[in-house]
């Protein structure tokens, strides 16, 4: 599993193409060849790069689930509403489909973010409201998500 790091802000244009920043591009070169896969979130008003080894590796796990259960076949449709692959140009920028342009509400000022093995793509005024609130309770979630791990069972 890659695990990337940073949060950077670059700019949409008009077509909807984002250029990477050069930190990202780096870390995404072993993928470049492979393309990528971007979907809505499941949780938050952004979107979700996957490098298409982490794609492939997600749908594992979802292709284990049982789809004669309503559930498991509502989860299923809705996870993969608006999935596109994308791919970068040479020139390093991403062309946004239209549609998630849409949902994510990207303008022209754009947040990209690591989130261990795939990056989020925020229009920024967005990404600053959802820190800002997360900034909140972030101890308290911190200690509910983290603290009852031991440094030695953590894999």
């Amino acid at each position: 599993m890659q695990h990337l790091i940073g949060t950077y802000e670059c700019k949409a244009d008009a077509k909807g193409r984002i250029m990477m920043p050069i930190a990202i591009k780096k870390q995404l070169a072993v993928s470049l060849s492979e393309g990528f896969v971007l979907k809505r979130a499941v949780f938050n008003p952004c979107l979700e790069l996957y490098p298409m080894k982490e794609w492939l590796g997600l749908m594992e796990k979802v292709n284990v689930l049982n789809r004669f259960n309503k559930k498991n076949n509502d989860f299923i449709r809705r996870f993969t509403a608006g999935v596109k692959t994308v791919e970068m140009d040479v020139s390093g920028r991403l062309l946004i489909p239209k549609d998630l342009v849409t949902h994510a509400k990207i303008s022209k000022e754009v947040v990209v973010s690591s989130t261990v093995n795939i990056l989020e793509i925020w229009d920024k005024t967005l990404y600053e409201t959802a820190i800002d609130e997360a900034a909140l309770d972030f101890g308290a979630l911190a200690e509910e998500v983290m603290g009852d791990k031991n440094e030695d069972t953590i894999s």
